[in-house]
């Protein structure tokens, strides 16, 4: 009797204990989820120092919808409820923030331009079909960042035929259907770069429907490495441009460029609090082998950046990204 008493008693101990690490798990996953939910809803309020965290995290929010759905499978396998309900935190933010881009974008109206940003790379060893690549997109505007010699050349040749306009300013370029006036360096060199840096231009597109300020601008690269996120050269360098398209006088504005940040991210708040982006679209851009971020972009003022999408893959490192501008 008092074996079979033992042996009960054992039984039972060990047919409560599973269900104990269960619904611990459960609350794990259900932590993690809130926390995840926090970030995505908050992420403003993470610190960027040390190592710009903030502005890290900021560039791969999108990505936090990978992490929901493999905290779900954890969650089902499990069989939590009390994760699946915390769950609907993380989802419900992500769908508010991001969910938007998933949706096609409106028919094009009458008055808009189409416009192309690349990055075409100082070491692409096909300019010219990179160049063919981008006429095919029937853009009205194409801005190209990393021009260099001899490649310059080759882009000039390829694109002249549909682009008889055309400016270049240090190693950024742009290409119109339409005529051009106004051709000026935009300085957004920070103060630690040498001289001779110059990657940023502006001009005014003599557009069928009025005229239109046209930036482009291709900012500092940042790195990520053991002290974090290297992107102070980018934040300084987009508040020199902010402040010049703050000023500009002409209406509407289009930004194109090589950015190297996400729209999320706190170092292009001067560019971003006056300026509209893409509507829908991820189209991530970088790297081209496995895009996780968009950081060519497309913005712009008394207009609307309507669906954004990536090209096919050229000889740069980066994706082209096509848009349309819808002018008010």
């Amino acid at each position: 009797m008092v074996e079979r008493a033992g042996s009960g008693a054992v039984a039972a101990e060990t047919s409560v204990v599973p269900g104990v690490g269960q619904r611990r798990r459960g609350w794990v996953i259900a932590g993690v989820a809130v926390v995840l939910g926090g970030v995505l809803g908050f992420h403003r309020l993470v610190p960027n120092w040390p190592g710009r965290v903030g502005s890290l995290i900021e560039s791969f929010l999108p990505w936090g919808g990978v992490l929901i759905v493999v905290l779900l499978v954890v969650a089902l396998v499990r069989r939590s409820a009390v994760a699946l309900v915390a769950l609907l935190l993380p989802v419900g933010v992500w769908v508010d923030t991001f969910g938007g881009l998933l949706l096609p974008g409106e028919e094009g109206g009458g008055r808009e331009l189409v416009v192309v940003q690349h990055n075409v790379s100082d070491e692409n060893r096909d300019p010219a079909g990179t160049a063919r690549a981008l006429a095919d997109s029937g853009a009205d505007l194409v801005a190209l960042e990393e021009l260099v010699d001899p490649q310059l050349a080759a882009y000039e040749k390829a694109l002249a035929a549909d682009y008889p306009h055309h400016v270049v300013r240090g190693t950024v370029g742009l290409w119109s259907k339409h005529p051009l006036s106004g051709e000026q360096v935009v300085d957004i060199k920070p103060r630690s770069i040498e001289e001779g840096w110059s990657r940023g231009l502006r001009a005014v597109v003599r557009s069928p429907y009025g005229d239109v300020a046209a930036y482009v601008a291709h900012l500092p690269s940042v790195r990520v490495g053991v002290g974090g996120l290297a992107s102070q050269r980018r934040d300084e360098s987009a508040a020199l441009l902010g402040r010049t398209i703050a000023d500009e006088s002409v209406e509407p504005v289009i930004l194109l460029g090589d950015l190297n940040g996400v729209v999320e991210d706190r170092g292009l708040r001067p560019l971003t609090s006056q300026l509209a982006f893409a509507e829908s679209g991820f189209a991530f851009s970088f790297p081209a082998a496995f895009p996780l971020a968009r950081i060519d972009q497309v913005m712009a003022r008394s207009a609307t950046v309507g669906h954004i999408r990536t090209l096919a893959a050229t000889g740069s490192d980066h994706l082209p990204v096509v848009a349309r501008v819808a002018l008010e």
